[in-house]
């Protein structure tokens, strides 16, 4: 008897990422808004486009019905203020988990642990072509290793969460992303391990993958100079305050690490308290027209509707466009607090007193 895949329940063939992008293909249309996309976010990030980047949507998509309903009211609203903010739809697929629960879609499509991979890849890349058809930009957090083969192409962002910024797995994977990645702080609210990741994902590296064609491939980079911070809070307190920025600012420095930074408004910034989001968002927006330029954005979870939801046995019991995982704030509060947050910078490049520090 062999002493290997003793806990090994099965293999199961899986289609390649290759397979997968015959069967789901890229047009040109497309593949031009995604360049463009991805030139914009970049810009913004090296602080050559001085519009704020918004990272914007649900905690986590389950629904792609509902999904694509919220990407035509976020993509309207996008319109109207793009010339001071920047809108990228937040499209999680995937939910690391401390112990147990959903993990998302691509891992578990139907809700209900029968986790059909298959399925959930296929889902997730026909919506990611939807939504970038409707030309709004798509961000995803990169958790399994070999996923972004799948979708790697359709994002113009992406995001390191708070538990795997110090897996070097993650850095390495990061180093060789087609695009620009945010690092969250620890959960502790320490920032030095994402300036740590951060210089590492920008330096080559070597690891074993996954290869278009679905074969183990040793996969080189060259390294990513596009790693930022992102700031959402710690266990003890929020960190989105003046003397945080400055604190992450310095840090930043000592290790030679350009200073580019997002806050996000939810997790423990937030308390995980929906409503808190607006609150953290005025700090965000007084800090830019005060003139703290190294903070290049945010990120709001938000959906149709507010709140959220527990997963019941019967999925029919499931409230539309309500979140299953972290509370999100509505479309419509959404709405309103980017529209003011719009009127409030036109009106300071109106008057540039606004924007200058003491």
């Amino acid at each position: 008897m062999s002493n290997a895949d003793i806990r090994i329940k099965s293999y199961e063939k899986l289609v390649t990422p290759g397979e997968l992008s015959k069967e789901l293909p890229l047009t040109k249309e497309i593949e031009n808004k995604i360049k463009e996309s991805r030139v914009i976010v970049n810009a913004i990030l090296r602080g050559e486009d001085d519009r704020l980047l918004a990272i914007v949507g649900p905690c986590s998509i389950h629904d792609p019905k509902a999904a694509m309903e919220y990407a035509i009211k976020l993509k309207e609203l996008s319109d109207k203020i793009s010339d001071k903010i920047y809108i990228v739809m937040r499209t999680y697929f995937e939910k690391p988990r401390t112990v147990g629960g959903w993990k998302g879609l691509i891992i578990d499509p139907d809700l209900d642990s029968s986790y059909n991979i298959e399925k959930g890849l296929k889902v997730a890349r026909k919506l990611l072509i939807n939504i970038v058809s409707l030309g709004l930009p798509v961000g995803c957090e990169v958790l399994d290793p070999v996923v972004p083969q799948y979708i790697d192409e359709l994002m113009c962002w992406s995001a390191i969460g708070a538990r795997t910024t110090e897996s070097q797995t993650h850095r390495n994977i990061t180093s060789g992303l087609s695009v620009a990645v945010g690092f969250k702080n620890s959960t502790n609210g320490g920032v030095l391990n994402a300036i740590n990741a951060i210089k590492s994902a920008r330096l080559p590296a070597a690891f074993i993958g996954v290869d278009r064609t679905g074969l183990t491939a040793v996969i080189r980079t060259i390294g990513n100079d596009l790693g930022h911070l992102i700031l959402r809070g710690g266990d003890r307190a929020p960190n989105y305050y003046e003397d945080d920025v400055e604190h992450a600012k310095e840090l930043m420095a000592k290790n030679n690490v350009t200073a580019a930074i997002l806050i996000d408004c939810s997790h423990a910034n937030s308390g995980k308290n929906c409503h808190r989001q607006a609150r953290v968002l005025r700090s965000v927006v007084d800090q830019v027209l005060w003139g703290e330029s190294l903070i290049k954005g945010f990120m709001i979870e938000s959906n149709l509707f507010e709140g959220n939801q527990k997963i019941d046995e019967d999925l029919s019991k499931l409230k539309y466009g309500v979140s299953v995982t972290d509370e999100c704030i509505s479309f419509e509060e959404t709405d309103r607090i980017l529209l003011k947050v719009y009127s409030l910078l036109k009106r300071a490049e109106k008057d540039e007193t606004l924007t200058s520090p003491l």
